[in-house]
C-alpha cells in the first residue's frame, strides 16, 4: 500500500529529476512540489529544516537528497 509521498523540487535540479526517477521506478506514487512556482512550498521545506532541493516527505518525515534516507523511506512507502 502506497502511502502519501511529497517530493519538493524546482527547475532544472538534475538530483530532483533522479529522486522522481527513482520514485517512478520502484512504483510509488508521489506529488511534485515545485517551489519556483509556488513561494508557499518553500516555505514548507523551510518548516522541515532544510533551505534546499529536493526534499521527499512520508508521514512528516523528510529526506533531503538522494540519499541512504531516502532508499529507507521508499521502502517504507511500499510496505
Amino acid at each position: 500500500m502506497n502511502k502519501k509521498v511529497i517530493v519538493y523540487t524546482t527547475n532544472d535540479c538534475i538530483e530532483c529529476t533522479m529522486v522522481k526517477k527513482v520514485l517512478t521506478e520502484e512504483g510509488v506514487s508521489f506529488e511534485t512540489r515545485n517551489i519556483a512556482e509556488n513561494p508557499e512550498y518553500q516555505m514548507e521545506v523551510e518548516k522541515y529544516g532544510f533551505l534546499g532541493v529536493p526534499v521527499t516527505v512520508m508521514e512528516n518525515r523528510a529526506v533531503k537528497g538522494f540519499t541512504n534516507e531516502l532508499k529507507e523511506l521508499i521502502e517504507r512507502a511500499t510496505e
